[in-house]
C-alpha cells in the first residue's frame, strides 16, 4: 500500500487553544479524501500544516514522503491549493492568471503555454482565457483556481471549502469536474467541507473531524452503516416518557435530539406500527414520524450528540469566550 499522505500525532496550538489535536491518517495514491466537520473544528489548520504555511506544534507529517517541516520546498513542488478563500487577480484575465503562476513555478515558457491551454479546455474556459476574472461568477472562478492548482503537474491537491459559496447547481457541476479530474489524473485529493452531501458524493474515504479530533474515520458507506440500519424519527411533547415503553428486541437504541426522539432499528418498514401502536395504548401525543436511511448528518450526531451546524454555533460561542479571556 502506497500512501501519499501520512500524518503522526499532529498537533496545533495557540496557546491554551488546541486547534488539532493529537490526529493520525493515511491518505492513499489516487484516493480522495474528505475531512468533515464544523467551522473551526481544525480542517483549514490541518491543511495549513500539511502544505507547510504552518508548523506543527507536535507529531509529524510526510507528503510524498517528505517531512513537511524538514522538506517544505520538496512538499511545495509536490502539491496544489486552492485556497478556501478566492486568491485570483480580477484585473488579470484567466489566461494571465494561469501564466504568472507557471512564471512562479519556472515553467518554460512553451510548456507553460501548452498546459495552460490544456488545463483550461479541462475545466471548459478556454474560450474565457482572454476575458477578464471579474466578468466571472463563482464558479467558473472556482473551475478556474483548480486549473491554476494543477498547472505545476502536482501530484497532491488540496481542496480547502471548494464549494462554498456556490448554488447547488453550480456545486453539482463541480463535484463532477472533482471527481473526473481523480480518475483521469490519478491525482491525490484531500478536501476540507462542511456539506455532508459533497463528502457522501466525492470522498473515497471520510475523516470525521470536531474540536480538532478525528472521532470517525472510514467509507461513507461504512460510516452510515456503522450507526445501525434505519432511522425513526418522531416528534412528541412527551419525550422523556418514549425510551421507556419502547424496549423491544429489534431496537438497537433510543437516541432524544431536541424535540425529536430517533429510534435506530433495522427494517424499520416492518415495525412502525407497533412502535405507534405502543405509543397510543400508553397514550403518547406524536406530532410526526419519519423514516429514512442513515445519512452522514446522522453519523455526526450520534458521535457529537450535534448538528454539525449546532457544532458551528458552539464553536463560535467558544470562540467568542476565548477572545474575552485574552483581552482580559
Amino acid at each position: 500500500m502506497t500512501y501519499a499522505i501520512q500524518v503522526h500525532d499532529l498537533t496545533k496550538k495557540y496557546g491554551n487553544l488546541v486547534a488539532v489535536n493529537n490526529i493520525s491518517f493515511g491518505i492513499m495514491q489516487g484516493e480522495i479524501f474528505g475531512l468533515l466537520g464544523p467551522n473551526g473544528a481544525g480542517k483549514t489548520t490541518t491543511l495549513s500544516m500539511l502544505s507547510t504555511m504552518q508548523k506543527p506544534s507536535s507529531g509529524t507529517a510526510t507528503v510524498q514522503g517528505k517531512d513537511v517541516e524538514k522538506n517544505e520546498d520538496d512538499v511545495r513542488k509536490a502539491i496544489g491549493i486552492v485556497f478556501q478563500d478566492q486568491s485570483l487577480d480580477e484585473e488579470l484575465t484567466a489566461g494571465e492568471n494561469m501564466n504568472f503562476h507557471g512564471r512562479l513555478y519556472r515553467i518554460p515558457p512553451d510548456e507553460r503555454d501548452k498546459r495552460i491551454d490544456d488545463l483550461l479546455r479541462l475545466v471548459e474556459l478556454y474560450d474565457r482565457k482572454n476575458d477578464i476574472v471579474k466578468t466571472f461568477s463563482g464558479g467558473m472562478r472556482r473551475r478556474l483556481e483548480i486549473a491554476r492548482g494543477l498547472l505545476h503537474h502536482p501530484s497532491v491537491l488540496f481542496l480547502d471549502e471548494p464549494t462554498l459559496g456556490l448554488d447547488p447547481q453550480t456545486r453539482n457541476h463541480l463535484w463532477q469536474y472533482i471527481a473526473d479530474l481523480s480518475k483521469e489524473k490519478h491525482i491525490t485529493i484531500i478536501l476540507t467541507t462542511h456539506y455532508m452531501e459533497e463528502a457522501d458524493r466525492l470522498c473515497d474515504r471520510i475523516a470525521i473531524i470536531d474540536h480538532g479530533s478525528i472521532i470517525a474515520l472510514d467509507t461513507p458507506q461504512n460510516l452510515k452503516n456503522g450507526i445501525g440500519g434505519d432511522i425513526i424519527t418522531i416528534k412528541t411533547p412527551d419525550i422523556n416518557t418514549v425510551s421507556g415503553v419502547l424496549s423491544e428486541p429489534w431496537i438497537h437504541r433510543i437516541e432524544t435530539h431536541n424535540d425529536e426522539i430517533r429510534i435506530y432499528l433495522r427494517n424499520a418498514e416492518q415495525h412502525i406500527s407497533d412502535i405507534i401502536t405502543t405509543l397510543n395504548q400508553e397514550n403518547i401525543t406524536v406530532h410526526s414520524v419519519s423514516i429514512h436511511k442513515p445519512t452522514l448528518e446522522d453519523v455526526f450526531l450520534s458521535y457529537t450528540g450535534k448538528t454539525i451546524r449546532e457544532q458551528e454555533i458552539d464553536g463560535k460561542e467558544m470562540m467568542r469566550m476565548h477572545m474575552r479571556m485574552v483581552r482580559h
